[in-house]
């Protein structure tokens, strides 16, 4: 990184990420620091439907929250913290805060509205230039699941969408059926 603007901006990042109290999440996206406070109950009932509708039709895969990702399509060294991970189990054995996308099948983010400009728009970007096959965005605020795949040359070419209380086909890399009923 050679940028000295990129490297001051990683610093305070760092300096930042360092001192959040405990439970707020310290995000890095197209350059701009975000600080989020703790979800609320809401928020967390619905990631907590998310993962077990995906543990009940793919066991075989690892349900991750919390875990930070290298999205570099989110900012020169994007470090973003999806509310929902799926992956293989055992991809993320490291010691690392922030890790390689690559064998991503799907990051989900549920909006708030302290969130839900960034979850719309940097991290959507994020995630496509990232090649992550599957966003899930849960927009409370305009009451849709959206789920955006096949990520080509930093973007997504394909969404569908369904307001809440419907099911939503997720495609392939999941292939499962994700009843927005709980939502």
């Amino acid at each position: 990184m050679d940028d000295p603007m990129a490297r001051s901006v990683e610093e305070a990042f760092d300096s930042i990420s360092t001192a959040a109290p405990e439970g707020w999440r310290v995000e890095l996206i197209e350059g701009e620091i975000h600080v989020t406070p703790p979800a609320n109950g809401e928020h967390e009932e619905i990631v907590s439907e998310l993962t077990g509708q995906v543990r009940d039709q793919r066991r075989k895969l690892g349900r991750y929250t919390g875990l930070g990702l290298n999205v570099p399509g989110a900012s020169v060294t994007g470090k973003v913290i999806p509310d929902l991970v799926v992956a293989p189990k055992g991809a993320f054995v490291d010691q690392e805060e922030y890790h390689d996308p690559a064998p991503v099948l799907l990051v989900g983010e549920v909006t708030s509205t302290s969130t839900a400009e960034k979850d719309r728009a940097g991290k959507l970007r994020g995630y496509a230039a990232a090649g992550v096959p599957l966003y899930l965005l849960v927009d409370r605020q305009a009451g849709t699941v959206r789920v955006y795949s096949e990520p080509l040359d930093g973007r997504y070419t394909h969404l569908e969408e369904t307001a809440f209380a419907k099911t939503l086909t997720l495609p392939e890399p999941l292939a499962i059926e994700l009843d927005t009923s709980e939502f």
